[in-house]
């Protein structure tokens, strides 16, 4: 049975609470000697257990710029991904109101309550930020598409521990530079609950243009090409484009059936 969309967008939203409340807590908690490979391991571990968890629910988004993805894509609506949407912010900024509740001010405080920021290295601005957060959402919703998106995909069945690492390896990579977010939401959710605005727009411009161009690439090259029929049969009909489910499903997710 399909799950309903209420079921869905709570799914989203605890998914995105997690990663920003785990997230946040591992950069808050580096300041004792956690260190870079602590933040991108909670992160990643963050997302590898949501999407295996809630994945055959809602399909494991917690990220605006996979949504979105999705959507240019035509596997999801667009009523439901605006559903997708808020209930990832709303996910994400509960995840930042109990880290700020459960902390301590003057621990949190130095680093922003996890808010991702751009490291002012000579050289180094914001035009770079936004390229480095888009290459890694092209890389993120690359392997998204690649395993809980395409029928084929083999690894559909783990596609949590492929999104978390890609996702730890993106921190890893670039963390110092720009947080390494790759997710509106995840920039959204410590900035609205500690007022940090600097640079907000870093965050949706790249990951969501990265996103776009993954997704599209992906649909366009590795999915709709192996949908044509043989060139020795040109009367069978082309099988339907898949639509978007959960990591590892079929085609025939959230698109084929109206809502109840």
């Amino acid at each position: 049975m399909e799950p309903k969309l209420f079921q869905r967008l709570l799914a989203e939203f605890v998914g995105a609470l997690a990663l920003v409340f785990i997230g946040g807590a591992a950069i808050i908690s580096s300041q004792a000697g956690g260190g870079l490979i602590t933040v991108a391991l909670a992160h990643g571990l963050a997302i590898a257990v949501m999407v295996s968890a809630v994945g055959h629910v809602s399909g494991g988004h917690f990220n605006p710029a996979i949504t979105i993805g999705a959507w240019v894509t035509q596997r999801i609506r667009l009523g439901d991904a605006l559903g997708y949407l808020g209930s990832q912010l709303a996910g994400a900024a509960a995840g930042a109101l109990l880290l700020r509740l459960s902390i301590p001010k003057e621990l949190w405080e130095p680093t922003s309550l996890g808010t991702p920021t751009v490291t002012e290295f000579a050289g180094f601005g914001v035009g770079q930020a936004v390229l480095i957060e888009a290459v890694l959402a092209f890389f993120l919703v690359w392997v998204v598409f690649a395993t809980a998106m395409d029928p084929d995909g083999s690894f559909g069945k783990i596609a949590g521990l492929a999104i978390g690492l890609t996702i730890a390896m993106g921190v890893m990579a670039a963390g110092p530079f720009t947080g390494a977010a790759m997710n509106p939401a995840r920039a959204f959710g410590p900035a609205v609950v500690g007022g940090f605005w600097t640079n907000w727009w870093v965050w949706w411009v790249g990951p969501v243009a990265g996103g776009i161009i993954a997704a599209l690439l992906y649909d366009s090259v590795m999915l709709r090409t192996r949908m044509k029929p043989p060139a020795e049969d040109t009367h069978a009909p082309a099988p339907a484009a898949p639509e978007y489910g959960g990591p590892g499903e079929p085609s025939g997710g959230m698109m084929d059936e109206p809502e109840a």
